[in-house]
């Protein structure tokens, strides 16, 4: 038992080269973009850092990119150190987005009470932020990078967007626990999704990659809780209302109100004896 106990580190050593090396670290990633969205709402670490510590702290954000950049830009036209600097012009216009983003929940949300504590508390804001940096990296055909910062924010939210999903400003998630966003969805302006929204493939094949798999969500659209909604074809007309636990494989036109129709019954316990 002990030669096999005292083996198996040789097999996974073994194991670990055949694995491809041009992969970012995980560890360094998640470390990353936590300081990436630290140094960028400072009010989730310390606000009261001094001009010069955000600039120390901003430069070397960038020396941690360009070292994860490395090992994945061996066939890329860029290399690791002008990713970066495209990565971070990309930063400034962004960070303006979300700081509307912010308000928009602020004033969307009858339970929140300042922008702080949408930055500080809400999932859906954090899933958003860490897909909008992940789209620049997905934008600038980085690969794996995005999804592995991706999969970090579902890990966190349990809201799973990804990268190549493409997103309009004003976007408001509520809740947000067991969202899905496809890799070929678009998503217009002043969209609201709530919690357990599927924005999916009506099938998964390997044969499909790279087609126009997941719906179009146009401008103003509302979907509520437990809705799902598939089809590279399928769109949803803009200012559309989607109610909740509806399933759409077509599209719907605009100013659609769209719902489901239970069947509930509600009866008054005293008759319980009668039934």
């Amino acid at each position: 038992m002990n030669d096999i106990i005292d083996s198996f580190p040789r097999r996974l050593h073994k194991m670990t080269q055949l694995f491809c090396e041009e992969v970012p670290s995980q560890v360094q990633t998640r470390a990353f973009v936590d300081k990436l969205v630290n140094t960028l709402f400072l009010v989730r670490d310390d606000k009261n850092m001094t001009l010069r510590q955000i600039e120390a702290r901003w430069e070397a954000l960038q020396f941690e990119l360009e070292a994860i950049l490395r090992p994945l830009c061996a066939e890329h036209e860029f290399t690791s150190r002008e990713l970066t600097e495209k990565f971070f012009t990309e930063i400034p216009v962004l960070y303006t987005q979300l700081l509307k983003d912010a308000d928009l929940y602020a004033t969307c949300d009858p339970a929140s009470y300042c922008k702080e504590e949408i930055i500080l508390c809400y999932p859906g804001f954090y899933a958003v932020t860490v897909y909008r940096l992940a789209h620049v990296l997905y934008r600038l055909k980085v690969p794996i990078l995005p999804r592995v910062i991706s999969e970090y924010a579902h890990s966190q939210t349990g809201i799973d967007i990804h990268p190549g999903a493409t997103i309009g400003p004003n976007f408001y998630i509520d809740h947000g626990t067991g969202i899905v966003i496809g890799e070929t969805t678009v998503i217009g302006r002043n969209v609201k999704i709530y919690q357990g929204v599927t924005l999916g493939s009506q099938y998964v094949d390997k044969g499909l990659s790279g087609s126009k798999r997941h719906p179009t969500i146009e401008d103003n659209v509302i979907i509520y809780a437990g809705s799902t909604i598939l089809g590279g074809e399928t769109v949803i007309g803009h200012d559309t209302v989607v109610g909740g636990n509806v399933w759409l494989t077509e599209s719907v036109p605009p100013d659609s109100v769209v719902y489901h129709k239970p069947s509930i019954v509600i009866k008054d316990s005293k008759l319980k004896q009668g039934l």
